[in-house]
């Protein structure tokens, strides 16, 4: 074997080293590119259409629950509305609407609509903030001890923008009068969208029973919807404003505040 036939036949020795760390150098990256990929788009698809399977789910079961409960014998001692003096029934009276105890932890008590992101976003509510047990199940999550739906105060609202569904990541794009409807096993609280705000994490004041105004006694029913800002960070956080418009039970049907809006 001549010198130059002992050069070739070790030349593929060093090669295949240097071949095999690239190799696994290109493996590496494609596994880390898919992994960012997950993370911030095809996790969030899933765990968003999944989402809103379970909160459809919820939506449906009380529909039927009250559907059910109206097929049974009514109370034989109850009595009609009384006439009013042309001899029509008189309307039911004017009700505050009802309040729900407060939530245990990742205990799910309603679904929130938003008909500015599409017919199909409905999603689960549950109590507390926590990552672990609330935020990361890809539910909304409600912040412990601020009000409740429909209560005088301030019902505060968190959830992701990426990762884990998303669910907040299209609060920017809100315009003011869009409705932001949360539904219950009684029926729906209709709230409508103000303005926006983006505030440092420390600035917890936007939880107050009056947003910001911890010198002003609760006057109103305000929504507080808050989350991560800008995408991907936790520097700021943006929040959104609304305040309550009306309650409707479910014996009245759908409230036309579901419809979506119509202007792009």
């Amino acid at each position: 074997m001549s010198i130059a036939d002992n050069h070739l036949t070790r030349r593929p020795g060093r090669v295949s080293v240097v071949g095999v760390v690239g190799e696994i150098l290109i493996t590496l990256g494609v596994v880390a590119l898919l992994y960012v990929a997950w993370q911030t788009w095809i996790g969030d698809v899933i765990y968003s259409a999944q989402a809103r399977e379970k909160g459809q789910a919820l939506s449906e079961q009380w529909a039927q629950e009250y559907t059910d409960s109206t097929l049974m014998p009514s109370d034989a001692s109850s009595s009609p509305s009384s006439p009013s003096s042309d001899g029509s029934s008189a309307p039911a009276p004017a009700v505050d609407p009802p309040v729900l105890a407060q939530p245990a932890d990742a205990q799910t008590f309603a679904t929130i609509r938003i008909p500015r992101f599409g017919p199909d976003y409905v999603h689960e509510v549950a109590g507390g903030t926590s990552r672990e047990t609330t935020l990361d199940t890809a539910r909304v999550g409600h912040y412990d001890d601020s009000e409740m739906p429909g209560q005088v105060g301030n019902f505060a609202l968190a959830a992701h923008r990426t990762t884990f569904g998303a669910l907040f990541n299209r609060i920017p794009s809100l315009k003011v009068g869009d409705a932001i409807v949360i539904e219950t096993a009684d029926g729906w609280y209709t709230y409508r969208f103000r303005n926006h705000q983006y505030v440092v994490p420390t600035q917890v004041d936007i939880l107050l029973d009056v947003p910001q105004k911890p010198e002003v006694a609760a006057n109103g029913r305000y929504l507080t919807m808050t989350s991560c800002s800008p995408i991907g960070s936790l520097a700021e956080r943006i929040v959104g404003y609304s305040v309550f418009e009306s309650y409707t039970p479910r014996s009245e049907g759908e409230p036309a505040s579901l419809t979506p809006p119509t202007d792009s």
